[in-house]
């Protein structure tokens, strides 16, 4: 409220027609002003036009509390007229609203009815603004002199003061129409912020926050559903900015509970009066509770109290309803979010611990020391697990099993399936020391391939080469299900062993072929799977065999781990910056004697 000097007009009396053409003039300003504060400042300088006053002041009916409240005022001394209420009937001002009629009082002194803090004043005319055939509020003008007022400028003020209504009630629309649409943009606003929040307790706060942007409380909290045990968790409790203790409390419960088992929000003006209330907060008077639904199944609540009768409207619960149907779908999308990362944690320790079981099960040397061979080999997953697999065993004295395998397909199913096979080439070859003639070379693929078809994991297959070395009859004996040729480098020659097959699991009944290569010192023998053939590099070429048949005639003299380093750097710089698409596995074994 803006204390101002008020206007006084001339000592000539205008006459009826200039009192209305200047009334109607002065209704026309008024009703064209929408902002509420401007139209209170400006009331007192269009009356001034009409009639002399040394005071003025706007009172407004809040019709829940049937009080009168000065929205504004001139003439007053400092804070006087700041806060100045009367009941209905109370004073002149509300007896002239409850009556429905203005009050023209010519001396105050004769008054029993003026309640007003101005003693110095004499003459008082309270006007009653109508709008239709309700009263909102009233004008009241005083005058520090004797009959100031006459019937004249009661009329005069009558009608002003109806067209004072009108202007009150078209600015206050107009701050309506304004602040909703200022709201909606605010839940907009708060919808996409609080979507953008992943972590709960953050969230939680945030929410807190954001939510007194939309209602002033006293008193907040966030209560979320336990459904194993049915208990309203306080996961955020809030009152006049400080933390308060956390409670639970069961569905059902209280209004609280009431509001979260029936999927409605709980209105109550007046919590002494409603048998459902539970005392949580010891001065609350009036509480708001919301749900939080997702698809009719309820989350949690939120829940306003504040130590104020009626502290809460209709509007406040419409416009927490919409921000608990966002909330709920941010505080579940934070929940599915710290699951998914603590299966993610469990899911990465677990592929940790399953890559160092793979790790240890594969050979990291040879299993008994043999003079006649070196070998070595290498293994580089696409993922966190692999498929492929190698193994270097020695069932006889004198000899040596070399098996490299590769699974269709990538990760812990390929991984799991490898591991199968491994161990079939395993028990197979200590077989053979037992029942030879059963488990020759081609009969460990033969037996593999039976077993793993009765298994009918058809959208899995292995390819699988078995070498035996026989270093006492200086003789290799090889069978192949389908991996990539081997390279031979003997003598001056270099190129691919030659052996087809199908893949182990596929067909039942399938025969495998043998091929036998006599064993001269310096040959050398290299097994690779399609990862290390298949591998593009950023312009789509693939390796290829020929690159590894170079690599081995090159390094041929070198040790058998020389040798196998060696391709997997040719092929990591071949590849570049293009990703490893499939696993990789290289095996090399250099006859030395």
């Amino acid at each position: 409220m803006t204390e101002q000097t008020p206007a006084q007009v001339g000592p000539r009396t205008p006459s009826d027609t200039e009192l209305l053409s200047t009334l109607f003039e002065l209704g026309r300003e008024v009703t064209s002003v929408l902002d509420l504060e401007e139209l209170l400042e400006k009331i007192p300088q269009l009356i001034a036009r009409l009639t002399q006053f040394s005071a003025f002041s706007v009172y407004l009916l809040d019709e829940k509390r049937q009080e009168l409240r000065v929205a504004y005022s001139v003439g007053y001394p400092g804070e006087v007229g700041k806060g100045l209420r009367f009941r209905l009937g109370q004073g002149v001002i509300g007896a002239a609203v409850q009556e429905g009629r203005p009050i023209l009082v010519n001396d105050i002194r004769l008054e029993p009815r003026y309640k007003g803090p101005l003693r110095n004043m004499l003459s008082q005319l309270a006007v009653p603004m109508r709008r239709k055939g309700r009263v909102i509020g009233a004008l009241n003008l005083l005058n520090e002199k004797a009959g100031a007022f006459t019937v004249q400028d009661e009329a005069l003020l009558r009608q002003f003061g109806a067209h004072v209504a009108v202007a009150i009630e078209n600015a206050r629309l107009f701050h309506s129409e304004r602040q909703y649409i200022d709201t909606l943009e605010t839940l907009a606003e708060i919808g996409r912020e609080v979507a953008s929040i992943l972590d709960l307790p953050t969230l939680l706060t945030r929410i807190a926050s954001l939510t007194k942007r939309l209602i002033d409380y006293r008193t907040f909290g966030i209560l979320l559903l336990n459904e194993e045990t049915q208990v309203l968790e306080w996961k955020m409790a809030v009152r006049y900015g400080d933390d308060v203790t956390e409670k639970e409390v069961k569905l059902g419960e209280g209004l609280v509970g009431w509001a979260a088992l029936n999927r409605e929000p709980v209105l109550v003006s007046d919590v002494s009066k409603d048998p459902r209330y539970i005392n949580l907060v010891a001065d609350a008077r009036s509480e708001l509770v919301i749900p939080m639904l997702i698809k009719e199944r309820c989350i949690g609540v939120f829940d306003l109290e504040s130590p104020e009768l009626d502290a809460f409207t209709k509007e406040h619960k419409e416009l927490l309803t919409l921000l608990a149907s966002q909330a709920a779908v941010a505080i579940e999308n934070a929940r599915l979010y710290e699951e998914v990362r603590r299966n993610e944690e469990r899911i990465e320790k677990e592929l940790r611990f399953a890559q160092r079981v793979q790790a240890a099960l594969l050979p990291t040397e040879l299993p008994v020391r043999l003079k006649a061979a070196d070998v070595a080999g290498r293994f580089a997953p696409a993922h966190e697990l692999g498929g492929d697999l190698h193994d270097f065993l020695s069932p006889e004295a004198q000899s040596l099993v070399v098996a490299v395998g590769d699974v269709s397909g990538k990760g812990a199913p390929a991984a799991l399936y490898g591991t199968f096979a491994a161990e079939l080439v395993r028990s197979r070859t200590v077989r053979r020391r037992y029942t030879p003639e059963r488990f020759s070379v081609h009969g460990v693929l033969e037996s593999m391939n039976k077993l793993l078809h009765e298994r009918q994991l058809e959208e899995y297959y292995c390819t699988l080469c078995y070498a035996w070395f026989d270093f006492k009859r200086r003789m290799l004996t090889m069978s192949n299900s389908g991996l990539p040729y081997p390279v031979r480098c003997s003598g001056d020659e270099c190129g691919l062993i030659e052996l087809p097959g199908v893949p182990l699991g596929s067909f039942p009944g399938v025969e495998y072929d043998e091929v036998n290569i006599p064993l001269l010192a310096g040959d050398v023998f290299v097994f690779c799977t399609d990862g290390i053939y298949e591998t593009e590099n950023p312009d789509g070429e693939e390796f290829g065999s020929q690159r590894v048949i170079d690599i081995v005639q090159a390094r041929r003299t070198s040790t058998a781990r020389a040798i196998v380093d060696a391709i997997f750097e040719a092929v990591n710089a071949f590849r570049g910056s293009a990703p490893q698409n499939d696993d990789m596995t290289a095996v090399a074994v250099r006859i030395t004697t």
